[in-house]
């Protein structure tokens, strides 16, 4: 398989899952939409992974969630390093 088709579709996964971290990210503005489908499918998609960030970076007075600032520079780091691999 070529190898160039490997790392463009790795960085269309990377680049769908950093879309969907960003539309988490601006429905949590929304509560009201968290009873919707295509919402609550995100959030399942989603939270795990910026769960693992809120450990190391809790939420601000309860408030401020800057754990989205780690987990897309981790998510970034990782496809370099995944893309590095298959080059």
């Amino acid at each position: 398989m070529n190898t160039q088709y490997i790392q463009d579709v790795i960085r269309l996964l990377f680049s769908c899952y950093t879309i969907l971290l960003f539309i988490r990210i601006i429905l949590s503005w929304f509560p009201a939409w968290h009873h919707r489908t295509w919402v609550r499918f995100i959030a399942f998609c989603t939270e795990p992974y910026l769960n693992l960030f809120r450990r190391i970076l809790p939420p601000l007075g309860g408030q401020l969630d800057l754990s989205p600032i780690l987990a897309f520079f981790a998510l970034r780091l990782i496809e370099m390093i995944v893309l590095r691999f298959f080059a």
